[in-house]
């Protein structure tokens, strides 16, 4: 059960604030109670004395737990989001508190900083997602009215202006989430991404066709395609961007646990792209472009599916993947937009996943299927990993 406090949100924010400067700028997480803390008596280990208070708190007491998203501010502050509950850590996964337990299953967390935060999250059994946002770390949660917006992802550049995206629009809000106000994208669009009020970048599917990708400078008031991209098939697109360089995913059917796709990217604000590999499948058929010259496959082949980019700088960048098929998770990575490109599968159990990279060599990743259920870190650009938290799995 979720506790409610009539305190105003108002109130919580400065209240929140004043604790977080009183901290030296550290994280707003309730206390881990003693038990917690003796059962985590080793660096990273287990579960730190978690699962029992975050099935009960969540309501999911008949349910295993899982992960699905992961954001980290830095190198040692972050969260890690789950169906009806959040946690974190301020060293580096060494131990981790929980943060709030509840009627919130969610899907996707920003923080900009470590006091405001945004969510996109479902309630239990219900398929509506919702925008919440918290002032307080993200101990307590409130709902957003977004009237006729169904976002899919949120992109906070700070406390007040951000973007919400929906499977075919986008959405720019200068006063916290509390309103929004429509960017004009071409037709058919599939995924879009700003960089600033006025640079951004738009997927379109052209029927028949296949995708094209196009780019805008003055906020959408016009846009200009920059390449096309052959495909029988159009199921969608993800869009990523920072700084200079973009990144598309661009996707093909799906068929026996097994995803087409394929990864384009440009180091120029969109003008010109590259392709980075094309993964046709036998279950999904052929990638988009997949007729091109691409240099191999995505991570966690064979059949992996994507889950999520982190990019760093002008040049850095990351894909989490996941393979049904073989049981197992990955990245896969490139530290110069796309000219080179490298897969590393972890070395253990799980089938989808996300990260979060605060800095080009050091990453988090967590698994976000419902068999081991981890958060793993890296240090060294993804070539190792040491897991920081393991929930009892389906199994157990």
């Amino acid at each position: 059960m979720t506790t409610k406090s009539t305190i105003t949100w108002e109130r919580i924010g400065t209240l929140a604030l004043s604790l977080t400067l009183a901290w030296g700028l550290g994280p707003v997480y309730a206390q881990a109670d003693a038990s917690a803390v003796a059962a985590s008596s080793t660096c990273g280990s287990g579960d730190h004395g978690l699962s029992a208070t975050l099935k009960k708190g969540s309501g999911v007491e008949d349910q295993h737990l899982q992960f699905t998203d992961i954001d980290f501010l830095n190198n040692t502050t972050g969260r890690a989001a789950g169906e009806g509950f959040l946690i974190g850590t301020s060293n580096a996964g060494c131990t981790w508190q929980s943060i709030y337990t509840g009627q919130w299953q969610f899907m996707q967390i920003d923080f900009p900083n470590n006091v405001n935060g945004f969510a996109l999250a479902q309630m239990k059994d219900s398929a509506k997602t919702y925008l919440i946002r918290t002032t307080d770390g993200g101990s307590h949660w409130n709902r957003l009215d977004t009237p006729g917006m169904q976002f899919k992802r949120i992109d906070f550049k700070n406390k007040n202006e951000g973007y919400g995206y929906t499977y075919n629009g986008a959405y720019r809000t200068q006063d916290g989430g509390l309103s929004w106000i429509k960017i004009h994208t071409p037709a058919n669009t599939r995924s879009v991404a700003f960089t600033t009020n006025k640079q951004g970048y738009a997927v379109q599917v052209v029927p028949g066709s296949g995708y094209q990708l196009l780019r805008t400078a003055d906020g959408g008031k016009n846009w200009t395609t920059s390449l096309k991209v052959a495909s029988t098939t159009w199921n969608g697109a993800d869009l990523y961007a920072n700084g200079k360089q973009v990144w598309a995913v661009l996707y093909g059917d799906a068929g026996m646990s097994q995803q087409s796709y394929s990864l384009y990217a440009s180091g120029n604000q969109g003008r010109s792209w590259r392709q980075v590999f094309a993964q046709s499948t036998a279950g999904g058929g052929p990638a988009p472009g997949g007729s091109n010259v691409g240099k191999g496959k995505g991570p966690a082949d064979p059949g992996g599916h994507p889950g999520n980019m982190s990019l760093i700088g002008d040049q850095t960048a990351y894909l989490s993947g996941g393979s049904p098929a073989a049981g197992k998770v990955g990245v896969g990575r490139s530290y110069d937009t796309g000219s080179t490109w490298k897969n590393i599968d972890l070395k253990d159990p799980g089938y989808s996943s996300r990260i979060s990279f605060p800095s080009a060599q050091t990453g988090w990743l967590v698994v976000t299927s419902d068999n081991s259920p981890a958060i793993y870190q890296t240090t060294d650009g993804g070539t190792s990993w040491a897991q920081k938290m393991l929930l009892p799995s389906e199994r157990d």
